[in-house]
């Protein structure tokens, strides 16, 4: 794991994760069936609402990481909602690879050509968002520390 944190550094890892988020955000509101956005959907904003936790707990880590702080309470509550958006995340691949697969399904049908390149960079990116996720809090482990707060006002220094 220490050669892979080599190559993917907490800088690489967090915008990468901005990156997928991104782009997912956007895909989410893209309709594969038929080939247009959909602004109007309600459905289409449960993940970029979700994701906004994501944004969040990413950007406590560039600070923490940045400043050499150590974890708050605050932090720790982040990434424990995050655990629980990280099931959305799966539900999605689960969606995404149904999608992908009900071609056969709909074969009679006319599906426009973009269906299976598109199908499948969603189920590509939506696989690869928590990997990215368990790397992060791998690295808040090994950069920021772990989540100790029996001790938390003994290690404190006001003067410092």
């Amino acid at each position: 794991m220490n050669t892979l944190s080599k190559i993917i550094t907490w800088k690489r890892n967090i915008l990468a994760s901005l990156a997928v988020l991104l782009i997912l955000i956007v895909l989410n509101f893209y309709g594969v069936y038929t080939n247009q956005f959909y602004f109007v959907k309600p459905d289409n904003y449960i993940f970029p609402v979700l994701s906004s936790v994501h944004f969040l707990y990413l950007y406590v880590m560039w600070f923490k990481i940045s400043e050499d702080e150590l974890p708050d309470p605050k932090m720790r509550n982040i990434e424990y909602v995050l655990y629980a958006v990280m099931i959305v995340y799966f539900f999605k691949i689960y969606d995404s690879a149904i999608v992908l697969n009900s071609i056969e399904t709909y074969g009679e049908y006319i599906i426009p050509e973009t269906f299976k390149p598109m199908a499948t960079i969603t189920l590509i990116l939506y696989s690869i968002l928590p990997i990215l996720t368990l790397y992060t809090f791998w690295l808040r482990k090994q950069y920021v520390g772990v989540y100790n707060f029996d001790n938390y006002n003994d290690n404190l220094n006001i003067w410092q």
